[in-house]
């Protein structure tokens, strides 16, 4: 079964959508839309019914609510219909913060050690959180922005390896259809969790011809027939649109 994400454009180069209950990497350099991406495909979800979470372990959750509440998304409605919820799993603010946040973010579960001032959590801490969050509120689309902010316990570069393979692979048994967000810097360097997951997608952001160009890219789409060709993408007032090929 495939599921739209609500990018205009997007589907359409996926064969109808992505294949449910699968996890989908979406990399890219700041600016290039990747948070707008997520919260377009939870807010989709929302619009028909499904609950979607968004995990934030690096943004405070509040300014993602504020900047997507500018697009036609239906964001503040879907906050409270309980169809969009945000949790916070990064190291904690300033106190009083979640106190301001009660109406926006759900804060009902404390699913094992809670991460430290300026500490970044484990997987297994951030694994433990989001598994509560599914099975109490049905979650059925789930984005994590980002993996890059997980705190390894190791600095032995195949101990992290494993180590995220494992984090990736109790995801897939979530049921949920996820979005692992990460940084992108080098887009010839592969990161462990591009090669476990079942898709791949790239957005960009570069100068071209002069001009500042952002595109989109789908590297890797298990089950899928796809090209590997950029797009150009473009920002309107639903959000992101893909449109004809980079020329």
């Amino acid at each position: 079964m495939r599921i739209s994400t609500g990018i205009e454009g997007f589907d359409d180069i996926i064969q109808g959508g992505l294949l449910t209950e699968r996890v989908y990497v979406l990399s890219g350099p700041p600016g290039s839309g990747k948070t707008t991406f997520g919260v377009q495909f939870l807010a989709q979800g929302g619009a028909m019914g499904e609950v979607g979470l968004y995990i934030t372990l690096l943004e405070c959750p509040q300014n993602i609510i504020n900047d997507m509440s500018n697009y036609a998304m239906n964001v503040p409605t879907l906050i409270k219909m309980k169809k969009l919820l945000f949790a916070d799993l990064g190291p904690r603010m300033e106190y009083g913060y979640m106190d301001e946040l009660n109406e926006f973010i759900t804060t009902d579960y404390n699913v094992g050690r809670a991460p430290v001032e300026s500490e970044a959590p484990a997987p297994s801490i951030v694994f433990k959180e989001i598994a509560s969050y599914v099975s109490e509120y049905d979650v059925k689309r789930l984005v994590i922005d980002s993996v890059s902010a997980i705190r390894f316990t190791t600095k032995d570069l195949s101990l992290q390896e494993k180590e995220m393979s494992r984090f990736i692979r109790n995801l897939k048994k979530l049921g949920c259809t996820t979005l692992l967000l990460s940084e992108m810097t080098d887009p010839t360097a592969y990161s462990t969790e591009q090669f476990a997951a079942h898709g791949v997608i790239f957005m960009h952001n570069f100068l071209y011809d002069k001009t500042m160009t952002r595109a989109i890219q789908v590297i890797k789409m298990r089950g899928t027939k796809h090209d590997c060709n950029m797009r150009n993408v473009s920002f309107n007032e639903g959000g992101l649109k893909v449109e004809g090929y980079l020329e």
